[in-house]
């Protein structure tokens, strides 16, 4: 077991640095929209596209890793992805143009798209199930550190050089991640004869983009009403309907969604949406609050999300090992416990908080995130057999975007009515975005006590599993031929 341990590590911190490389150049470029307006003479509308398709692009192709890995093999599409990340980064370092930024980072998109759903399958072929826990745990600790550090990373470059060195600064992650990849991960024969999904790939594609396209671009409540918003909207969901329609009655579906009869599986599909939701609420709430109400600057704002990150991180290594020894759902309902609080705490937020204050109900938040969050989809998916982890986990990530994307629509209009709301009573902004601010984190703490439940359910799902497979009959060792008698 020892070589097997070994072997496992390497694997491990192989994917480590491809995941580490895309989360941190995701986040640091969030700082670079400002520059990027003065340098090209571009509105903030046409700069959003440098964030906006890049979550497009990478929601699209997320469907397409179960079978490209099926059919071509995860290490050639793992790898293929970390070439691709690697290209859009020296095309962006090198771009002449907003346009030509903007194309990079839908192939960066594209890349990360192969890349994450990969992540956990790599990681799990090469552990057995009940070291699983921990080895996400660890690579829990990258996906949450490397957003952490990100914003200061390229705050810090943004101050001393240039825009471009944010590209650059990916590749010398990237080309050890190759060097690395090509090493240590396994390679796997390919099934030529699985077959393509052409319809299931053209109704996904189109939902996917039409749900996440019209999604961002709501700001205010009237931009429902729009055409330029509605009608994608509907038609993205539609699609995704007539997805599920088809792929029900496919022989060789694009995406297997029988993977939602196993109980576990569905159940951290739902505990993630939810967690998500309570995530990227949190990270759109913040911001509003201390830079619109309380005056504070980007700095501050990155330290209080710092404390959240750092906390996450530390927690996540801890709280894998704890689902691999223990049944998971005190480990994911004492998360959810701290969550709810921190939430409760983060309620209670006035004009007269001090920053350190927020600072420790974001640490909470933190806590509870690395005891539930990562090890709710963990669970789900380590008992699934090997083959099905790399759709599982496509799967669970186009469900957390979709879901997350339509809370956070759902609370930035909540929060403009209320605000415009209380002004219209004649409070002040402070006071106005104070209130709305009580009402949403309340919600989000409401969401945190429906997660309670599910996670109960979970783990009893886990331990079923655990049972059925340890009870299932051992074949018999197969006959081998003599060496004296040839057969």
């Amino acid at each position: 077991m020892p070589n097997a341990s070994a072997h496992g590590g390497k694997v491990l911190f192989s994917v480590l640095l491809g995941t580490f490389t895309v989360s941190l150049n995701n986040s640091a470029l969030n700082l670079a929209v400002a520059e990027l307006m003065a340098t090209f003479d571009a509105r903030a509308t046409q700069v959003s596209w440098v964030v906006t398709l890049f979550m497009i692009a990478m929601g699209m192709t997320m469907p397409l890793t179960g079978y490209l890995a099926d059919r071509v093999g995860r290490k050639r599409i793992y790898l293929l992805g970390l070439w691709g990340f690697l290209a859009g980064s020296a095309l962006g370092a090198m771009a002449p143009s907003l346009a030509i930024i903007i194309v990079a980072r839908g192939l960066q998109g594209v890349a990360a798209g192969l890349m994450i759903p990969l992540s956990l399958s790599l990681i799990f072929s090469a552990y057995p199930s009940d070291q699983r826990g921990r080895a996400s745990g660890i690579w829990g600790f990258a996906v949450m550190i490397a957003p952490a550090i990100g914003p200061s990373v390229g705050g810090l470059l943004l101050e001393i050089s240039h825009w471009r060195v944010l590209f650059l600064m990916n590749m010398p992650f990237a080309v050890l991640g190759l060097a690395c990849g090509y090493r240590y991960l396994m390679a796997e024969p390919a099934n030529h004869r699985r077959r393509f999904d052409l319809p299931g790939f053209v109704l996904i594609t189109i939902g996917m983009g039409a749900v996440l396209f019209s999604l961002s671009r709501v700001e205010t409540p009237t931009d429902l009403l729009h055409a330029a918003s509605l009608l994608p909207l509907a038609g993205g969901l539609l699609a995704l309907a007539a997805f599920v329609r088809v792929e029900r009655g496919a022989e060789a579906p694009l995406l297997d969604l029988g993977l939602f009869a196993h109980r576990g599986y569905r159940l951290s599909v739902a505990l993630a949406c939810l967690q998500a939701v309570i995530l990227f609420g949190c990270i759109l709430l913040i911001p509003l609050w201390m830079q619109n109400a309380l005056g504070f600057g980007p700095l501050e704002t990155g330290l209080v999300f710092l404390a959240t990150a750092v906390a996450a991180a530390c927690c996540s290594p801890i709280a894998g090992r704890l689902i691999d020894r223990y049944p998971p759902q005190w480990c994911i309902g004492a998360g959810l416990m701290v969550t709810m609080a921190s939430l409760a705490g983060l309620a209670t937020l006035t004009e007269a908080t001090p920053v350190w204050m927020i600072a420790a109900w974001m640490g909470l938040r933190g806590l509870g995130l690395g005891c539930a969050y990562l090890p709710s989809t963990t669970v789900g998916i380590k008992e699934l057999p090997e083959q099905h982890v790399a759709q599982a986990s496509a799967m669970n990530n186009m469900a957390r975007r979709l879901v997350s994307s339509l809370g956070i629509v759902a609370l930035s209009l909540y929060y403009d009515m209320a605000v415009k709301a209380a002004l219209e009573q004649g409070l002040s902004y402070g006071e106005a975005s104070a209130t709305a601010l009580h009402h949403a984190f309340l919600a989000l703490a409401a969401i945190a006590v429906l997660c309670l439940p599910l996670a109960w359910r979970l783990g009893r799902a886990s331990r079923d599993a655990a049972s059925t497979t340890a009870t299932e009959p051992v074949p018999p060792p197969l006959q081998t031929a003599s060496p004296r008698r040839p057969q």
